[in-house]
């Protein structure tokens, strides 16, 4: 099970580095970044499909997009000094939490 998490969070990551070089690509006008972009995209599902054989589909999209999510808009303060209200930080650092619960709950059944 650990090693499905570990493949998981390196999906989550190669989503975010390609998601971070998309102001890069300056609208795919750049072929180095465009073509890393890809190739991040590209590992992050291949990755993807052995966490979908070994945990709900439910479960693997809600942490990848709430993690995305929160990493994408903490990487973006920090690297393109785009604003975040307490507000949005708040609803982030939710978002964290709510990964947590259903990860921690995925076991149990409605």
């Amino acid at each position: 099970m650990l090693k499905t998490y570990l493949f998981l969070f390196a999906a989550i990551l190669c989503e975010v580095f390609g998601t971070m070089l998309l102001p890069i690509t300056q609208n795919f006008t750049k072929l180095i970044p465009s073509s890393l972009l890809a190739v991040f995209y590209l590992i992050a599902f291949y990755l993807l499909t052995f966490v979908v054989n070994k945990l709900p589909i439910a479960i693997v999209y809600a942490t990848w997009s709430g993690l995305g999510v929160f990493t994408i808009a903490i990487l973006g303060y920090i690297f393109y000094k785009q604003a975040l209200s307490w507000q949005a930080v708040l609803g982030l650092f939710l978002i964290v939490i709510g990964v947590i619960l259903v990860n921690s709950f995925s076991s149990k059944t409605i």
